[in-house]
């Protein structure tokens, strides 16, 4: 992995396994219900400054980063519950990028934190109710070309949530934050 990689992908890349069990799934549920408390303590205590800096030259700020993941998971979360309402829908995707310019992403964070965890407190419910047959559940992703399973965006948002929030500890790590 390059340095520019390793800051970009600092957990490394999503990999999915090759088989998902109840015992991975359970894991994956309880990382995720963890992430609102790891993104407020991640940011706990940083500067108007320190939310506007870059993780890495030509990334997003922190404040964009901690903007962003409440909207992705928004998404994550309605996408759960779109493949367990309907057979096999069509997802719309969104442009992660200009979401992340729009003028809400240079707000203060503290609503962001707050939408992240009540959109997780709601999603993580759905979860633990959802019989073994439901992982399988799919959706098509038009973007992306691929259907997907809930397994799969299990795995990929416990992923998701811990890559972010690298980047802001990576970050204050960096810079003795």
């Amino acid at each position: 992995m390059t340095a520019i990689e390793a800051l970009q992908y600092p957990i490394g890349r999503f990999a999915m396994p090759a088989s998902v069990d109840a015992a991975q799934r359970r894991a994956w549920i309880d990382a995720i219900a963890a992430q609102p408390a790891a993104l407020r303590n991640a940011v706990a205590g940083l500067s108007d400054a320190q939310l506007d800096t870059p993780y890495r030259d030509g990334g997003w700020t922190l404040r964009q980063v901690a903007h962003h993941l409440p909207d992705s998971h928004l998404h994550a979360y309605c996408r759960t519950k779109y493949a367990l309402t309907e057979e096999h829908p069509t997802v719309k995707p969104y442009d992660e990028g200009a979401w992340a310019k729009l003028a809400d992403a240079k707000l203060p964070i503290a609503p962001s934190l707050a939408i992240f965890e009540h959109v997780h407190s709601r999603w993580i419910v759905v979860l633990r109710a959802m019989r073994e047959a439901d992982f399988a559940r799919t959706w098509f992703h038009p973007e992306q070309g691929m259907t997907f399973t809930i397994d799969r965006l299990l795995g990929l948002y416990d992923w998701h949530g811990r890559h972010h929030i690298a980047h802001i500890t990576s970050l204050r790590a960096r810079r003795g934050w």
